[in-house]
Order: structure tokens, then sequence, then C-alpha cells
């Protein structure tokens, strides 16, 4: 009986050490895949810089102002109606132009026939969006690759930017903004750097 007894708090004290160890390696392992943000390109205009200015047309009416907006900032989403993950997306950005409205203005951007997108505007419902049809800001951009997302500050400066596939990459381009920082991914390097 006493042998039993004392084989069972080893049992008990190697699962609370092995319990320990575990959790350790729990937090390396979040600190090793944490999030990282939008995905950034090198090409257009770099992080920092003014941004292109442009005037253009909206299909849901009106014109859309690219550039310096007193008090406001600007999110240019490049979208396609093609495009699966953008879809995906667009209730989040209608959560996040909500939750933001204060301080910040969302447009939708794309390129193409205009009649393809007058009918993706009818049946995914964004009527409320400036969207603007324009292979020229793309252009300035360099947007290769969808869903893309420009963060532009209210002095028209270029504050994040990047391949957005998750709410959380978008966000990215926000906490890269409040950080004062390119990117989350050039934050967290210097970061990691920083401990080493």
């Amino acid at each position: 009986m006493v042998f039993s007894l004392a084989l069972l708090w080893v049992v008990v004290l190697f699962l609370i050490v092995a319990l320990f160890a575990l959790s350790r390696q729990i937090g390396i392992l979040f600190e090793r895949i944490t999030p990282l943000g939008a995905l950034v390109n090198d090409s257009g205009p770099k992080v920092g810089e003014p941004t292109p200015l442009f005037k253009l047309p909206s299909l849901t009416g009106g014109e859309v102002f690219v550039g310096p907006r007193a008090g406001r900032s600007t999110l240019i989403f490049f979208l396609s109606p093609t495009c699966p993950i953008c879809k995906k997306l667009l209730p989040i950005l209608r959560s996040v132009r909500q939750a933001e409205k204060e301080w910040i203005d969302v447009v939708l951007a794309s390129d193409g026939d205009v009649d393809k997108h007058k009918r993706f505007i009818q049946t995914a419902d964004l009527g409320s969006f400036p969207y603007v049809n324009s292979t020229e800001l793309g252009l300035a951009y360099r947007v290769s690759r969808l869903p893309f997302a420009v963060l532009l500050d209210e002095k028209g400066i270029i504050r994040s930017k990047g391949l957005i596939n998750s709410r959380e990459q978008l966000e990215s381009l926000f906490n890269a903004k409040e950080l004062g920082v390119e990117s989350i991914q050039g934050y967290l390097d210097g970061y990691a750097a920083a401990r080493s």
C-alpha cells in the first residue's frame, strides 16, 4: 500500500512538471507564430510617402478624391467581382467602416468592364460605398494581387499598405498607423532583433 501511494505521488509530480514544460512550449510556439499583418510589397509608393493624387468618378455616384482630406483618413480597398477572398471580406469592410466611421472613409477600387462592376455593386449591395473603376489608380499603387489595401492619413501620406486575406490583416493596417511603423512584420522583426 505504501509503495503504491509513493508511486502515485511520483506520477503526480511528473505530471505537474510535464504540464509546466508544455505550458512553456505553448508560449514559445505562440511567440513564433504571431499573426502577421498585411503582406507588404515593395513596389509602388512607399509607406511614408505622399499618395498620388486622383479625382475619380464613383460608379455609385459622385466623385472620389484620393489625397489629403482634413480630419479624415482613407482606406482604399482594391477588389474584383471574381475574387472569392474579396467577397469574403466585404462584411468585414462594412463592419470596419461602421466601427471606424469617426475617422476613416472606405473606398472600393477596381478596373475592367464597367457593366460587370455595376452588376457586382448591385448583387453584393455595395451602393453605400464609393466605388471607383480606374486602371490608373491600381497602376499608381502597383497592385498586382487582390485583395490589396492602402491606408492614407488625413495629410494624404501612405501610412500602411498590403495584401489582405483576413480581418486581422486588415486591422494590422490600422495598428501599423497607430504604432507609426511601416508594417506589423517590420515591427515584429525589430522587436525580435531587439530581444536577441
